[in-house]
């Protein structure tokens, strides 16, 4: 199987994550989607090397090994991003994308992009998972952060706060339920796996008193797919919901700080983002660019160690007979 990894922006700390995870993930076949002459640079700020092949397609990689498909020639400096260094980003994962539509590569471990400089080089979505959806025409996805102890997929995801309790009331919250559950069994093979959905407001609404979400939409979806069969425990308060984590095979936030709090504390450098929904496995690390870091031989690369492990266990364990 072949692993397409993109290179994020190139001024960022992916360079240097990517040099330092090379000996620490299992050995398969990766092709890296980027330029050349970032890997290299970091590879004298590290002082770790990673064997390159350069390639033109993933049919040529026909070994275990680092291949590199360089999308753009380009000479980039660490912590000095510009369009240009967006517009790279964009091309990366363009052609990366393509591969894997196509069927020509197995799964796809995005690095991160700078939502602020892909924009300004024209790129019209807020980030991989939206850009993924629109590419694959899927219509109905979900952002999910995982380690080995939690999973927590979310409702709603980068949306201002005030904007959150419309958000969820508009929801198809049985349909993210059901995708959800299905996910967990066909990717996770978790067989029938136990969900907590959580409550929006404050104690879950105290009947109403501090906000009428609960009744009104969240615990009529949920009754309605217990009844369906699946195992559903809700709504529950947030305050409390994750003091029994180890019983749930994951959890349905409503938005975003409210479940990747508690994940972040108990796991933060081996958290993985992961959208489920699509037709492909696609991964990510659980962090950003790290502009201010990058060419200080700072960042830790756990979290895209992580990422690349969680997307050749899926791959392998969902991968046709």
């Amino acid at each position: 199987m072949k692993y397409a990894i993109t290179l994020g922006d190139p001024s960022g700390i992916s360079p240097e994550i990517l040099v330092k995870s090379a000996d620490k993930l299992p050995e398969k076949t990766y092709i890296i989607y980027g330029s050349i002459q970032p890997v290299e640079q970091a590879e004298k700020i590290t002082g770790k090397k990673i064997q390159l092949k350069q390639i033109k397609n993933p049919e040529e990689a026909e070994e275990p090994g680092f291949y590199i498909i360089e999308v753009v020639r380009g000479n980039f400096s660490p912590g000095k991003p510009d369009i240009n260094t967006g517009r790279a980003a964009v091309k990366y994962l363009e052609r990366a994308v393509d591969h894997i539509i196509e069927k020509r590569v197995d799964a796809l471990i995005t690095l991160p992009i700078s939502k602020e400089h892909v924009m300004s080089a024209g790129f019209s979505f807020p980030g991989h998972t939206d850009y993924l959806a629109y590419r694959s025409g899927t219509e109905r996805y979900i952002m999910m952060l995982a380690c080995e102890e939690m999973k927590v997929a979310l409702l709603t995801t980068h949306i201002p706060l005030k904007n959150v309790p419309e958000a969820v009331s508009r929801a198809d919250i049985a349909g993210f339920i059901r995708l959800l559950h299905r996910e967990l069994e066909n990717k996770f093979r978790i067989k029938n796996p136990l969900i907590g959905v959580l409550g929006l407001n404050p104690h879950g609404g105290d009947g109403g008193k501090i906000g009428t979400e609960e009744i009104e939409v969240i615990q009529p979806a949920v009754d309605k797919l217990k009844k369906e069969g699946l195992r559903l425990e809700g709504c529950l308060p947030p305050d409390t919901a994750f003091v029994n984590y180890r019983k749930y095979d994951a959890y349905l936030a409503m938005y975003h700080d409210q479940g990747l709090i508690p994940l972040k504390m108990l796991c933060f450098k081996k958290a993985v983002n992961i959208t489920l929904g699509l037709p492909f496995i696609r991964t990510s690390p659980d962090h950003g660019t790290g502009f201010d870091i990058a060419g200080k031989n700072m960042a830790d690369p756990s979290s895209f160690i992580s990422a690349v492990k969680m997307a050749v266990k899926l791959a392998e364990e969902t991968k046709p007979d």
